[in-house]
């Protein structure tokens, strides 16, 4: 199904093809929102909820927006993730995500005048590593082996997103940190996200949502979608993940996820607001622009 077009000079030049799932009053999903996809990051949050049910202790509520992060390497967010670890007695060292640069230009453009190389604490899953490794400590589990999907620290994890989700785990696959993927669809990662700001407050759930929308920039990062909207409309959840995945949620609305077929970043943001506008969702202007010799000439559009 087709869900936006690429215009450039008044031309479509292409098409995004993908799914919509909406869990709302008066809302209508299109395409195939049960068969089950790789959400990708968009499952960060499902994942701390499940280090909080194994027993992780943030030194900070702000910690879990750090951890449920795609964050893009600002000086805060490496800061923060060291303040994880080293509140676990860890250093960067024990890490297993690839090492990387920081993904916001400003910032990877400092640190390579400082001749900084790739590290794994700039990857943007290092928050999600850092937690995972700072559950680890708290059972008393091996800290080296924490990406095994058959570590206890994953399996906890599979149980929370099982649960969240409402149905079973279709296949289990490694990230591009070379953490545990999971494959569900569409509709149970709805089910989920509007399960996390619905949840009663103090809730495992509810910690975790109300963290992400305190630190909106811990998430993702400075004018990054996912902060953006968290900032500019009160109660919103949003999380995205690679390959064309976004899922949002917000309370006394429901919830909208989708995933682009060709795994095309671009179309995310204007399908999702289009579908939060038919809702009646108050979300602000977020162009994605064309460009042609640097300047505009086209954008992207939402296809209903």
């Amino acid at each position: 199904m087709i869900i936006a077009e690429v215009v450039r000079s008044g031309f479509v030049e292409s098409v995004h093809h993908g799914s919509v799932a909406v869990l709302a009053d008066g809302g209508e999903s299109r395409g195939d929102v049960t068969t089950p996809i790789f959400p990708r990051s968009a499952l960060k949050p499902l994942q701390t909820v499940g280090m909080l049910r194994a027993g992780l202790v943030p030194r900070d509520e702000s910690d879990l927006a750090m951890i449920s992060a795609s964050h893009y390497g600002e000086a805060l967010h490496v800061r923060r993730v060291r303040e994880v670890l080293a509140a676990a007695g860890l250093e960067p060292g024990a890490l297993r995500c690839p090492p990387a640069l920081p993904l916001a230009e400003p910032s990877r453009d400092d640190w390579l005048r400082q001749q900084g190389g790739r590290e794994r604490i700039l990857m943007n899953c290092s928050g999600k590593h850092a937690g995972m490794l700072a559950t680890c400590v708290a059972n008393g589990w091996p800290t080296e082996t924490y990406l095994d999907p058959d570590h206890p620290l994953q399996k906890a994890l599979a149980e929370a997103v099982t649960e969240l989700t409402g149905e079973p785990i279709a296949a289990v696959g490694v990230d591009g940190c070379g953490a545990p993927c999971f494959a569900l669809s569409l509709t149970g990662l709805a089910r989920a996200f509007r399960r996390l700001v619905e949840a009663a407050p103090g809730t495992y759930e509810r910690r975790v949502a109300d963290a992400m929308r305190a630190h909106p920039v811990l998430v993702a990062g400075t004018g990054v979608d996912d902060s953006v909207l968290m900032a500019a409309v009160p109660g919103l959840l949003a999380k995205g993940g690679a390959e064309g995945v976004v899922a949002v949620a917000v309370p006394g609305v429901g919830a909208v996820t989708l995933k682009v077929d060709d795994g095309g970043m671009r179309a995310r943001t204007p399908v999702l607001l289009a579908e939060l506008r038919r809702l009646g969702v108050p979300v602000p202007a977020i162009e994605v622009l064309v460009l042609g010799g640097g300047e505009p000439v086209g954008d992207v559009r939402p296809v209903r």
